[in-house]
């Protein structure tokens, strides 16, 4: 007999509700929960295949350990007891950065990965930290550090209530969106069509986002930031800077003005292949709107200037008016942020505070580049311990990271790793202890990240659909575990892991001034707390202290876990409100609009004037139905257009003897691929594209149905030298590369 549960899809960033059909312990259909607060009923192909990503065979149901050179189940006592026999004794003889630690984009998806790693982190005291961030999103962290004081002080488009939405960069009918979380983001950018407003999205291809637009600008790959320059300066030039309400809370605007007085749209044109009258006029519609927002993704951070892209995109919606107002972008508020402080100077922001061991790179936001994480393992020539060992949540940097061949041999020489993945892997073949989390269906739900990042202010959370298989170990207390093995102190009860994180917190509430609970006995509160388990007493915790919250009985209307479980598709906290001055936690208390690490990158940027290359250049893509390397093996999710070619425009095609289907050899700094061609006019002259998360030939992993039609793996034209420099982030687009049919030579 069937019965339904509701359940927020882990999927991709939209957060979309779901209605879940199941049978016995099986989730037999998936369809759009209709009464969710957030998505209405909208879903994408990836949620209506959650009952096939939930019940992959090719997922590991008990852990992994390395015995006589070969992974073989275990128990999870095996488990631990070889995490902590292999890991304390680096620590021990190495230090603490000697550990490394690899977080991948799925933690973000989790509520495991969301409370844990940083306790993990913090207890380990390393330095080695490298995430997805760094292949992805790391610029705009960077450049929202550096103008605002806070690095995940994000605004974000209020696609519900703008006439006039810029996009460069991003293409959210495929992906969903990014670092702007809308379940329906389809949905939102026709309604903006529907009430007259106008789209304009600038992108190399004319993906199905480009197709929607009024105005489609097909600007050359990695010349973003100076687009976006050349637009800040036809604003000053042309008298159309009007920062409204803002004012107040600006300084800066005079040193911008000075600092972009080179890139003019004539300057700049030729090398973005956008002529200048395309650019005034970009401007002039952007400052002409009653409301407008630019908003820039993963195609402006992943290229040699991503900083200071995604530093200009705010940059424009502030000269005009447009941050922190209604209709353009704002700063969304969780109900599980942290109590709101009054207005006024904060710490700001540091870059640089340590440096890779080996190329020296800059620290951002406590990360190193995931670029360097092979040279930090293999490489013992330097001053300072390289890494040993490897500690992986959730990540596949083989795949993820630029040139994993050379990654995939670091791997192999560490003294011992251990990766937590449902799956064995590219980079989980590696592990000498796999520790695999049940499926979705068996966990709670709750959107930490995202909900940081929403269109509309609201609250969610699904407890399991499922409960928890025989054998299975709930993701949260195999990190709780982890933590202890980690450290020093296996076999305590993880529970304390959560009592230690919910003692520190109400410890440092009852004594902040801003607190709801300031003055009170933190023991009182706690035992306060409801929930079933540790991650639902500190949700509660989070929800009581947060800016919606009940104030432990300060505010009798406000949130609690009790009350957020009587309403099961959600509570509407309402639209997004002007915020300003109160996120702000620069040194001044104001948005710095050029921050000195801005500044002294500019000359990079004005040297890239005239620094055209000839040929080829290569940009990735987007899937709807795949999220990074994470759902190749779902037969339902593979095939049609999700398929691993690389499309080339039908004159460069006819230049190089290419026909469409026939093999050919891809060729950059890192390496050389081989992939089916796939002839098409919807990119530019001199531009290809590979998508990415492909590759999965490598021997060893439990993959079938991916490890079938394994595709290739864009990153390995890559050699990890190419980066951004004041985020690390890997330049991944705008790449310059060789491509030949395959019967002619490179």
């Amino acid at each position: 007999m069937s019965r339904t549960a509701l359940r927020i899809c882990p999927l991709c960033e939209a957060t979309c509700g779901l209605t879940l059909t199941i049978e016995g312990t099986r989730v037999t259909g998936a369809r759009g929960d209709r009464e969710d607060v957030f998505s209405r009923g909208f879903i994408c192909p990836k949620g209506a295949s959650f009952g096939a990503v939930d019940g992959d065979p090719d997922r590991l149901r008990t852990p992994l350990v390395r015995r006589d050179g070969e992974l073989r189940e275990a128990t999870w006592q095996e488990a631990f007891d070889a995490i902590a026999a292999g890991l304390r004794p680096v620590v021990e003889r190495h230090g603490p950065h000697a550990v490394g630690v690899v977080l991948g984009n799925p933690n973000v998806h989790t509520m495991a990965g969301a409370l844990y790693p940083q306790v993990l982190l913090g207890a380990l005291g390393t330095r080695s930290v490298f995430t997805a961030s760094t292949v992805d999103q790391m610029p705009k962290h960077v450049s929202c550090g550096l103008l605002y004081g806070d690095a995940n002080a994000i605004p974000v488009p209020d696609l519900d209530r703008t006439d006039h939405l810029l996009l460069i960069g991003a293409n959210p009918l495929e992906s969903n969106g990014s670092l702007c979380t809308a379940a329906d983001f389809p949905g939102k950018l026709k309604a903006l069509r529907a009430r007259g407003g106008t789209l304009t999205v600038i992108d190399p291809r004319r993906t199905r986002t480009a197709k929607l637009a009024d105005r489609h600008i097909a600007v050359r790959p990695g010349t973003d930031a100076l687009l976006l320059a050349a637009m800040t300066y036809a604003l000053f030039d042309e008298h159309l800077v009007d920062l409204g309400e803002l004012a107040p809370h600006v300084q800066g605007v005079d040193e911008v003005r000075s600092a972009v007085r080179d890139f003019t749209p004539e300057a700049v044109a030729g090398a973005c292949d956008v002529t200048a009258d395309e650019i005034r006029a970009l401007a002039r519609e952007l400052a002409a709107a009653p409301t407008a927002a630019v908003y820039g993704r993963i195609g402006s951070c992943t290229v040699p200037h991503g900083t200071l892209a995604s530093w200009l995109v705010d940059v424009l919606n502030i000269l005009t008016g447009n941050l922190d107002r209604p209709g353009g972008a704002l700063f969304p508020q969780a109900a599980t942020d942290r109590t709101p402080r009054p207005a006024g100077p904060g710490r700001g922001f540091a870059l640089g505070r340590w440096h890779s061991r080996v190329s020296q790179y800059p620290e951002a936001k406590g990360e190193l580049p995931l670029s360097a994480l092979a040279e930090e393992i293999d490489t013992a020539t330097v001053e300072g311990e390289p890494i040993r060992a490897l500690i992986a949540v959730a990540a596949n940097p083989v795949l993820s990271a630029p040139d994993g061949a050379r990654l995939d041999k670091a791997l192999d020489s560490l003294d011992f790793m251990v990766s937590v993945d449902p799956y064995l892997n590219e980079t989980a073949r590696h592990a000498d202890v796999v520790l695999p989390p049940p499926p979705p269906s068996q966990s709670p739900h709750h959107d930490f990240a995202f909900n940081t990042l929403a269109v509309r202010n609201q609250v969610r959370y699904s407890r399991p659909a499922i409960p928890l298989e025989p054998g299975r170990m709930a993701e949260t207390e195999i990190l709780a575990r982890l933590i202890l093995a980690a450290t020093g102190m296996h076999g305590a009860d993880p529970a304390a892991v959560d009592t230690m994180v919910v003692e520190q917190t109400l410890a440092k509430a009852v004594k902040d001034p801003n607190s709801p609970v300031h003055g009170r006995d933190p023991r009182e509160i706690a035992d306060r707390l409801t929930g079933d388990t540790g991650p639902e007493r500190r949700l509660d915790m989070m929800l009581r202290l947060g800016p919606y919250g009940d104030g432990f009985g300060v505010r009798p209307d406000g949130l609690s876990l009790e009350k957020l479980l009587a309403h099961p598709h959600g509570i509407d906290l309402g639209p997004l409100a002007s915020r300003l001055p109160q996120p702000l936690k620069t040194r001044s208390g104001k948005v710095e609009l050029l921050p000195q690490p801005i500044a002294d990158d500019l000359p990079r940027l004005r040297q890239a004037m005239s620094e055209r290359a000839d040929g080829l250049v290569l940009v990735g893509r987007r899937h709807l139905r795949s999220n990074n390397s994470w759902m190749h093996n779902v037969p339902a999710l593979t095939g049609g257009t999700n398929r691993c070619t690389l499309h080339i425009h039908p004159e460069d095609a006819e230049r190089l003897g290419v026909t469409d289907g026939a093999q050919v050899r891809v060729k950059g700094a890192g390496g050389e691929v081989t992939a089916p061609a796939e002839i098409t006019d919807g990119l530019k002259r001199g531009v290809v594209s590979l998508p990415h998360g492909w590759g999965h030939d490598r021997p060893g992993t439990r993959l079938s149905h991916a490890s079938a039609d394994p595709g290739v793996n864009v990153n390995q034209l890559l050699d990890g030298s190419l980066l951004d420099p004041l985020s690390g982030n890997a330049v991944l687009n705008g790449v310059p590369v060789e491509v030949a049919a395959l019967s002619a030579p490179l």
